[in-house]
């Protein structure tokens, strides 16, 4: 009786006695999300403009941040270093299309996603043996600690993490959406032979898009590396990314915002009412709880495009 309670009383109890608490809680949880979002939207672009589930797209993130930080520390100035790391995410694209996507050319999306996860551990491999294994502080003066607005506190950084995360999926909302390069791209996404059959360059397609998935990986990168420190569990991030993509939809930019306010907010509220009486550590399984209950009730998610199929 006690254990319903705690459950189920308690928190509103609290929630009631202190709504203020609630919303620094709450907004804090969104802010969170919209980081969780920023991973999500590198999984997005592929996967939109290709149907490949990238694997990779976490440790793109690592491996991004990696580069960036490791010129830095050789002494390298900040504009110099992210220019050196755009270009080798946009080299490191060409080497993708050219050496694995090119030859498996209408494999079926198993054979795609096991390519992906080889990539992903060349990767993560590369990096430590460029960069070692240790935490590297990432400083590129991105304002950072509390700050109090209307009586919530919250991050500097991540409000920085918000708006930027704003300005990409716009912008890459109205790149597929009117542009003749994002059409090109969704029509590759729904039938590659038939791409090929009509002369669209399957080649050029991919480079763009893992070119703006590796662009994509830099800036979270920046934003979780500067929060976090760039460590090889930087690249775990990805893994809470996938209920955000669950619950927003594979295939929705907008959609990545969306289901990552949703998991930031529920999986806080959740560790900071509800962990007490579960035993602590909500925050690291709530999310997944959460991408179950929609793949239940409507796997597509929010905004993923609805499956029709005649039978």
């Amino acid at each position: 009786m006690h254990f319903l309670y705690t459950v189920l009383i308690d928190p509103f109890v609290q929630i009631a006695g202190d709504p203020r608490f609630f919303v620094e809680v709450l907004t804090g949880g969104l802010l969170t999300g919209v980081m969780y979002s920023l991973v999500a939207l590198g999984f997005v672009i592929i996967y939109k403009a290709s149907r490949v589930f990238n694997f990779a797209q976490g440790t793109m993130v690592l491996f991004a941040a990696l580069m960036l930080v490791g010129q830095m520390e050789m002494g390298a100035p900040a504009w110099l270093a992210l220019g050196t790391t755009c270009g080798v995410m946009v080299g490191l694209a060409f080497a993708v299309e050219r050496l694995v996507l090119r030859p498996m050319v209408n494999q079926s999306e198993i054979i795609l996603f096991m390519a992906t996860l080889g990539i992903s551990f060349f990767l993560e491999g590369l990096g430590q043996l460029m960069w070692g294994g240790d935490v590297h502080t990432l400083e590129l003066g991105i304002p950072s600690g509390p700050l109090t607005l209307g009586g919530i506190l919250v991050n500097k950084l991540d409000l920085v993490g918000a708006a930027v995360a704003g300005l990409l999926v716009t912008a890459l909302a109205l790149f597929f959406r009117w542009t003749s390069v994002g059409r090109v791209l969704r029509a590759v996404a729904d039938d590659h032979q038939a791409a090929l059959s009509v002369g669209v360059p399957l080649k050029v397609v991919w480079v763009i898009v893992w070119t703006m998935a590796g662009l994509v990986a830099l800036v979270a990168g920046i934003m979780w590396g500067s929060s976090l420190g760039v460590q090889f569990s930087l690249s775990l991030v990805a893994l809470k990314a996938l209920p955000v993509l669950i619950l927003g939809g594979f295939t929705s930019v907008p959609g990545a915002i969306v289901g990552g306010l949703i998991v930031g907010a529920t999986e806080k509220v959740g560790e900071v009412f509800w962990g007490p009486a579960l035993g602590g550590a909500v925050e690291n399984w709530f999310a997944y709880l959460l991408a179950l209950i929609f793949l239940l009730f409507r796997p597509q998610g929010l905004f993923g495009e609805r499956i029709i199929e005649r039978v």
